[in-house]
């Protein structure tokens, strides 16, 4: 930021990009939905913008989120695709796109190619999916020879604000890997782990799910969960707190962990609630937000940058939200303080 009346400005436009929980029936503003607003109020006085590829941004849902990140000066929005299309949305839309870097691209293949060029090039320090397939996307990025794979697996996180739940919940992996098998769980794991810790909210509470909280041999999940917790103990995850398995009452309600006997400080105040796979994991987040209410911000973990992954059925705040996330992330994958 210049200065600080910019802050000050942008600071008052933050509660715009939530839900007002106040006005829902029997809801309050929970603690939760207070720690998005303050993600989004650090990313705003991050020194400095976070230039953000935003890839193929040729619908209004695409290109709005990112210029509404780019006016708070979150990001340096760079829109890779083609320059007429997106200046034609941008008019009939009313969006400025006075702050915004072009690079043209003819089709949503050669953009999403020349985005993981720029991120090699290290001009770009985070990459936004705009109205292109997600498949030609991640073809891109997950490209053996030219894309942006590190030795970790690439996993995805919802980060949701529930409201009367007291932390921000990340659920994982909701989006990405299908079946997972156990080392494909320890990398999902430790980059939801490294996300939170990450963006400052400290050491996590990590549940493995299950439908039980007992391991079993017929329920393959119950098995990868305790061999996570023995992984965490042996220090092949670090950075959290780990127990499992959990099935989700116990993982979420104090009340519930009582009932069960169950002492650790994972039950009933989970932080990371880790799938069995991404069917599970995806109705789980989806049923957080459609019908808990909960305000949603995704990522893209694993990456040699945060990538992310929104879709058309996401409101403008929600992008807000993921691209805050996402700037955060990004200076702190850069050394940074924020």
């Amino acid at each position: 930021m210049n200065d600080i009346n910019n802050i000050l400005s942008s600071k008052a436009q933050i509660s715009q990009y939530t839900h007002d929980t106040a006005e829902m029936p029997g809801s309050s503003v929970s603690t939760s939905h207070q720690a998005f607003e303050q993600l989004v109020s650090r990313a705003v006085q991050l020194p400095g913008q976070v230039p953000v590829g935003i890839v193929w941004p040729c619908e209004q849902h695409a290109l709005e989120g990112a210029m509404d990140a780019a006016q708070r000066n979150i990001i340096e929005p760079v829109l890779i695709g083609d320059k007429g299309t997106i200046t034609s949305v941008a008019q009939a839309s009313g969006i400025a796109l006075d702050k915004a870097v072009f690079i043209d691209a003819a089709t949503p293949a050669e953009a999403a190619q020349k985005a993981t060029a720029l991120v090699r090039e290290g001009r770009v320090k985070a990459l936004m999916k705009g109205s292109l397939h997600t498949d030609i996307f991640m073809h891109a990025i997950v490209e053996a020879d030219s894309g942006l794979r590190t030795n970790r697996r690439i996993s995805h996180v919802f980060v949701l604000a529930v409201p009367g739940y007291e932390s921000l919940v990340f659920v994982t992996d909701a989006a990405i890997n299908i079946f997972p098998d156990l080392d494909v769980k320890r990398d999902i794991v430790q980059n939801a782990i490294d996300l939170h810790n990450g963006l400052g909210l400290g050491a996590p509470r990590v549940a493995i799910l299950s439908a039980v909280e007992t391991v079993n041999s017929k329920i393959p999940g119950t098995v990868d969960a305790a061999c996570l917790c023995k992984m965490a103990e042996r220090g092949q995850i670090q950075g959290g707190v780990l127990d499992g398995p959990l099935a989700m009452d116990n993982a979420v309600s104090v009340e519930a962990a009582k009932i069960k006997n169950i002492v650790s400080p994972v039950a009933g105040r989970a932080q990371i609630l880790v799938a069995p796979d991404l069917e599970a994991g995806n109705m789980l987040a989806k049923n957080m937000i459609f019908m808990s209410g909960a305000d949603s911000a995704g990522i893209v973990l694993g990456a040699s940058v945060p990538v992310l992954l929104t879709s058309r059925a996401n409101s403008v705040q929600a992008r807000l939200a993921s691209i805050a996330i996402g700037a955060l992330y990004a200076h702190h994958l850069a050394g940074g303080q924020g």
